[in-house]
Parts: structure tokens; C-alpha cells; sequence
């Protein structure tokens, strides 16, 4: 369970931090009616488990017992026979104790890791149909350790906790059954020394327990001192500024303060370690004097085997005592975990497939937004009375200032995330009514943030369409611009792209990404930005790919290049999540609005960038050379000052 710092091991050890404090379930009998419906599927398993640690708890009593019959019988009696036969007696019962308990372990092993098994995949189903807005929310690190220490945990509360109870009780009640039948003096004597060992031991726990959170604290303040001075950012930092003499003195007095609490946290367990020596000695003590009074002073039929199994048995109830005392504590951390997983399994799953599907027949790629209104939190609305609709086989790019909606438009239709407000329409039916399965295979999506698998090339292809063939792949590559690369590499598609792509460039992995989608080949097809964070050559191969996919099926393309924007066949304009204006080009630019400022301060610049870059082409094509004029091509500029600047003459 995440923040319940180190937890001390051995008798005493078992205490919660204050944060476990606050953070403790409410138990109730819904809680423990769920938890264990997870043994449901394995009650026979289970029940064999509680018979195994019952045979095997009696079991390992037996010896103690049979020790005395070994004194009386064998040696004070002086019998050969009885004395080996107990011996082997007990010899036999131990070896069959430990074999039942391998075969507890493994059962309850066995138990543990199904069931987890089970939880995890119930939780990675639920976790692939939460929504978009939940990994969004959400803290990443805290999902993966739901999905894995949290469900792990739970693992050692089935092996560890459950045992622990059902070991500990049946040990003790035997025990205790056992001594009162042989002297119930005794036994009650046994019984008043318990709390001589157990109150000590619990007291010297907590001195530890406080010990070791004080020496994590000023670990960790070690740790972050490290982190910050010792990394590549932190390190020049230090160095740029003449710190490093004060950092030395941070780091000495932290690392000081930590030793000094190292030194009393083990000097804690050695007086511990004495006094719980001391403790168990002191019963042992008490039993013999006791027996020794019966026996001499009163003439009980006590006899010395009697008193060594009474002895024996006293200490077999410490441990299972003084686990019982803590198991409380052990319980509540149990109950904690499951109470973090089960928080998880009860987040209502936002997005579902509709209860009647409605499934086209086949697929155009139409969208259409009727009076959409859209909020990723209350009192923050995104979209506003958003309505535009795109027809099959057409284009429309969407432009607008950063934060103005354009992502949030697109996100809608494949149902990332759905619209509070008005109606979707994707092959003209609300997108609401269509499966998810159907949805998703006929709208493909370039992002902006690039994702590629750890695998080679091909593996990330296959990912669209796993039955695809090598020709396929390779005219994918060939449409997307990036075949020329592929070629050139020795292992050609089987080329591997690291963790999330970092072995290749920016460019290079959002082509891969125009092929995977390609493989796919979806009706709608939605490129978001697919050039925003890219050098001007890798922008550049990434237009030549682009622009010839958008004129053979219906796409949506939010751009900053204006030459992407031109070959859409309308302009969406979008401002604080609305439609502010809609048409051409050249009706935009000259209409005054929004879109003739974005112009001006954006896409001209780039527009006079992509001119000049052509002309440098042509010009440099056209094999001029000082002093020769070829500036008779009509499509070469007049202009003195352009040419000298393509020339290379500024």
C-alpha cells in the first residue's frame, strides 16, 4: 500500500504510521462479503487449506508433547523400547507436519496467485473502458500501482494474514487445551506470564517503529538532496553558482542525523533482543519452581516429563500470542488495499457501447456537430454551441489561437470523450448510438504527441492490421513518405525504434505513425497538429505525404501550415470553443475576422517561408551561374532584391 513507510519485521513490529491512521477503512459487512467472494471460485482449495494448517498446527504440538513420554517412559524408566519408540514417534509426527505445511504453502500459493490473477484482469479490462477524461485526472503512477503493488499486496493478505489467523488460533487453543489437561495450576501460571513478555515486547516495538520512521525521514532527505545536486541539471546549477561547499554542508548535516538515528534504531533491537531473552526465560523459571513445589511440598502426581511439556508448550503460545495481539493491524492494512483496488473497480465507466447498437451498413466518413457544447470540468466550458458538418470524400481544416477547442472538436467523434450538450453524428447516426468497436475502425487519428510501441518498424504497423502483408506495409511507407528511410536501414522494417520511438527522429516516427493509420485505411481520417513540433525539412516530408491522403477520403485537419489549410476544401475558424467564421481562403483572409489576424501574424510568414524555399529549388535547378541570365522563365521573379536573396547574395 503506497505511504505506509518501513515496516519492522519480528514481534512488536507491527504499529501504523499516522498517515495508515487516517486512511483506514471503514470495515464493514459489505466490505468482508466482497473480499471474500474473491475465495468463492476456490472454496474447496480453501476449506483443504484450513485442514492442512489445522493437522499441521496439531502436528507440530505433538512433539512437545510426546517429549515428555520420552523423559517419563523412556529415560526415567528405563525403557529402551518405549524411548525409541517415542522418539521415532515424534520424529515421524514433525516430518509429517512440515509435509502438510509444504503442501499448505502450496495450495495457499496457489490460492493467492489466482486470485490476483483474476483481479488483475478484471482491473485491466475495466481500466481500457474508462475514458479518456480518466487517464487525464488521474495520476499515472497511482494507476500503476493499483494495477500491481496494491494487487500484489492482496496476495500477501490470503498467504500471509488469513494464515496467520487460522496458524495462530489453532496452535493456541491446542496449546492451552493441552496444558490445562495435564496441571490446570500450571496452566493458569503459564497463562499470568504471558503478559511479562508481551507488554515489554510491544513497548520496545514502538521505540523501534518511531526509531525507523525518524531514520526513513532523514533517508529520504538524503535522497532528494542527491536527486537535485547530483543530476545533470542540478550538478551545473550547483557549479554555475559557487554552491557546492554549502551543498556539502546540507548533505553532512542530513547524513550526520541519519547515522546518529541508525546507531539508536539497532541499539533499540539489541536491548529488545535482551529483554525478550530475559521474558521468555522468566515462564520457563516460574513453571519449574511451581513444579517443583507441587511435586515436593504436596505430593502431586506431577512428574518431570509433565513439567518439561507444560514448559515446552508455554513457549509454543508466545509467538501465536503476540501475532494475534497485532493481527489487527495486519487486517486493516489488508482491508486498506482492497478498499484502494475496489475504489478503482467502482469508477462508473463513462463511455460504454449503446444497450442497441446501430451499425451502418457502410461507412463515408460524414461527421456532423449539431449545437455541441463540451466541459472537461464544471464551470469551464470548452465548447460552445459548436454545429458544422463535413461530407464524405471532402476535407475541412480547423485553425484557431492555442486552447481554442480544435483538439476537443475531434476528440468527440471518436468518442474519447462524449459532449454534454447536443449531438455528434458520425455515417449519420449519433455517434452516442454506433458501436465503439465500429466507431474506432472508421476513424483514424495522427496526434501530435507520436506513440510508437518498443518493437521494430513492422510491429508498429501491425499494430493497425495485423494480417497485413509485406507489399501493404511497404506501400503504406511509400504513401506516408518514410520507405526511403525504411531502405536504407539494414534490417529494413524489423529495424527496431526503442522506447517509444527515441531511436529515430521526430519526423520519423510521426511518418511511421501516417503509415499505421494508412494500414488501418479508416473512412475518416483526422490529422491533429501532425507537424507542430517538427524541423521545416521534417515538416516538409510530412506535407508531401499529407496532402496527396486528404484528396482521396474525408479528413479533418488541424494545422498551423498554410499550405495544409489550402488544400482542405473548407476552412473551420474556432475561438474560445466556438465557430467564429467558416469558408475559403481567400474569403477568410479578406473577410477582416479572426482568420485574416492569424494570417498575418502566422501563415503569411510561413506562406513567404514556403515561397522562397520553392523559388530557391527552381532557381537552383535552373543551373544559373554569376553572369549568366536565365531569368527568362516567366515563372522566376523580377523582383531585384528576391533574386539576390535567393542568389545568396544576403
Amino acid at each position: 500500500m503506497q505511504g505506509h513507510g518501513r515496516r519492522m519485521g519480528g514481534p512488536g513490529g507491527h504499529y501504523m504510521t499516522e498517515e495508515e491512521k487516517k486512511a483506514q477503512p471503514k470495515i464493514t459487512k459489505a466490505l468482508v462479503t466482497r473480499v471474500f467472494s474473491y475465495l468463492k471460485p476456490y472454496w474447496k482449495q480453501f476449506i483443504l487449506v484450513i485442514v492442512c494448517i489445522a493437522v499441521s498446527s496439531i502436528f507440530g504440538l505433538l512433539p512437545s508433547i510426546l517429549t515428555g513420554k520420552i523423559i517419563d517412559d523412556g529415560l526415567i524408566g528405563r525403557n529402551m523400547e518405549m524411548l525409541i519408540f517415542y522418539i521415532v514417534l515424534s520424529f515421524a509426527v514433525t516430518l509429517a507436519a512440515n509435509l502438510i505445511g509444504v503442501a499448505e504453502s502450496y495450495i495457499n500459493i496457489w490460492i493467492a496467485q489466482h486470485i490476483t490473477f483474476d483481479m488483475r484482469n478484471q482491473m485491466f479490462r475495466h481500466l481500457e473502458r474508462m475514458s479518456q477524461r480518466f487517464f487525464t485526472t488521474n495520476n499515472q503512477g497511482d494507476i500503476i500501482t493499483r494495477m500491481t503493488s496494491d494487487i500484489d499486496g492482496v496476495q500477501s493478505v490470503i498467504t500471509d494474514t488469513f494464515k496467520s489467523i487460522l496458524s495462530n488460533t489453532i496452535t493456541l487453543a491446542f496449546a492451552l487445551a493441552a496444558m490445562f489437561q495435564k496441571n490446570w495450576i500450571m496452566a493458569l501460571l503459564g497463562i499470568c506470564v504471558i503478559p511479562l513478555f508481551i507488554i515489554p515486547t510491544r513497548r520496545a516495538g514502538k521505540v523501534r517503529w518511531s526509531l525507523t520512521n525518524e531514520a526513513q525521514a532523514a533517508n529520504d532527505q538524503v535522497n532528494g538532496i542527491l536527486n537535485e545536486t547530483l543530476s545533470v541539471s542540478g550538478q551545473l546549477l550547483v557549479k554555475l553558482f559557487g554552491k557546492e561547499e554549502q551543498e556539502y554542508r546540507r548533505y553532512e548535516e542530513v547524513n550526520a542525523r541519519m547515522m546518529k538515528l541508525n546507531i539508536k534504531e539497532r541499539m533499540a533491537g539489541r536491548w529488545f533482543f535482551m529483554i525478550l531473552r530475559t521474558f521468555t526465560s522468566i515462564g520457563p523459571m516460574l513453571l519449574y519452581l511451581a513444579g517443583g513445589i507441587l511435586m515436593m511440598r504436596y505430593d502431586s502426581d506431577l512428574t518431570v516429563g509433565d513439567i518439561t511439556v507444560l514448559v515446552a508448550l508455554l513457549g509454543k503460545t508466545y509467538m501465536p500470542v503476540n501475532s494475534l495481539l497485532n493481527i489487527q493491524v495486519d487486517w486493516m492494512r489488508s482491508m486498506a488495499l482492497f478498499s484502494r483496488v475496489f475504489d478503482y473497480f467502482d469508477m462508473p465507466v463513462e463511455i460504454k457501447d449503446p444497450e442497441k447498437p446501430v451499425t451502418p451498413q457502410t461507412s463515408t466518413g460524414e461527421v456532423s456537430f449539431s449545437h455541441v457544447d463540451f466541459s472537461y470540468e464544471p464551470g469551464r466550458q470548452t465548447l460552445k454551441d459548436v454545429t458544422f458538418s463535413l461530407e464524405a470524400g471532402k476535407s475541412i481544416a480547423i485553425v484557431g489561437p492555442s486552447g481554442s477547442g480544435k483538439s476537443t472538436i475531434i476528440n468527440l467523434i471518436p468518442r474519447l470523450y462524449d459532449a454534454q450538450k447536443g449531438v455528434v453524428t458520425f455515417d449519420g447516426v449519433d455517434v452516442r448510438q454506433l458501436p465503439l468497436s465500429y466507431l474506432r475502425e472508421h476513424v483514424g487519428v495522427v496526434s501530435q504527441e507520436t506513440y510508437l510501441f518498443n518493437g521494430s518498424i513492422r510491429e508498429n504497423l501491425l499494430y493497425a492490421d495485423p494480417d497485413a502483408t509485406e507489399e501493404e506495409m511497404l506501400d503504406a511507407c511509400r504513401r506516408a513518405n518514410i520507405y526511403d528511410f525504411i531502405a536504407s536501414q539494414e534490417a529494413g522494417l524489423d529495424t527496431l525504434v526503442g522506447n517509444r520511438g527515441l531511436k529515430l527522429s521526430g519526423g520519423e516516427k510521426q511518418r511511421i505513425s501516417i503509415a499505421r493509420v494508412l494500414l488501418k485505411d479508416p473512412t475518416l481520417l483526422i490529422f491533429d497538429e501532425a507537424t507542430s513540433a517538427l524541423d521545416s525539412i521534417s515538416e516538409s516530408k510530412i506535407q508531401e505525404a499529407i496532402e496527396p491522403i486528404i484528396k482521396e477520403r474525408t479528413s479533418i485537419l488541424i494545422a498551423h501550415r498554410l499550405s495544409t489549410i489550402l488544400a482542405a476544401d473548407e476552412i473551420l475558424v474556432v475561438k474560445d470553443g466556438c465557430v467564429v467564421e467558416r469558408g475559403t481562403h481567400h474569403d477568410l483572409v479578406n473577410a477582416g475576422g479572426v482568420y485574416t489576424e492569424l494570417y498575418n501574424t502566422q501563415f503569411q510568414h510561413k506562406d513567404e517561408e514556403e515561397e522562397q524555399a520553392a523559388l530557391r529549388q527552381k532557381v537552383a535547378s535552373s543551373g544559373y551561374t554569376e553572369g549568366e541570365n536565365t531569368w527568362d522563365d516567366p515563372d522566376l521573379p523580377e523582383n531585384k532584391e528576391l533574386k539576390d536573396l535567393l542568389m545568396g547574395r544576403k
